[in-house]
């Protein structure tokens, strides 16, 4: 198994602003999937939703596992299209009118080797775009 991946953002924004884009459906829709049609941050819901890539389907099936208000959420995150598990929790520190995210993407069983979008580098490039690009844009 890789090691987790591990994505940091700072953000001059209220720890409430972040955590509201990170768990508001109507926000995170706006800088993370807009496919999304349901989330909340209560341990136990499920929400599916499917993103195409090429030929390639990939039906997300998220299940909220561990919720800190402000603090932390953590959902497990698979496909039901391929083998594999992982779990994705974002957790928030607030320092000096500034909120530090910490993302951590961890694989729990391996995807599969021969899909380019479960590539290392694929995974590491994408946080590294939603957390650093998109979210930050859209908090900014």
């Amino acid at each position: 198994m890789d090691k987790p991946v591990i994505v940091t953002q700072t953000f001059k924004n209220s720890i409430d602003i972040v955590w509201s884009a990170i768990t508001d459906v109507d926000q995170m829709t706006q800088w993370f999937f807009e496919q999304i049609e349901s989330f909340e941050p209560i341990v136990g819901f499920k929400t599916q939703f499917v993103i195409q890539n090429e030929d390639r389907i990939f039906t997300h099936l998220w299940k909220v596992t561990e919720v800190i208000p402000n603090k932390k959420i953590t959902y497990n995150w698979k496909y039901k299209e391929y083998t594999g598990d992982s779990f994705v929790s974002f957790e928030l520190v607030e320092n000096n009118n500034q909120v530090a995210l910490k993302l951590t993407h961890t694989v729990t069983k391996e995807f599969p080797g021969t899909i380019p979008e479960f590539s290392r580098g694929s995974c590491v490039g994408g946080w590294n775009y939603f957390i650093g690009e998109r979210l930050k844009k859209y908090l900014d």
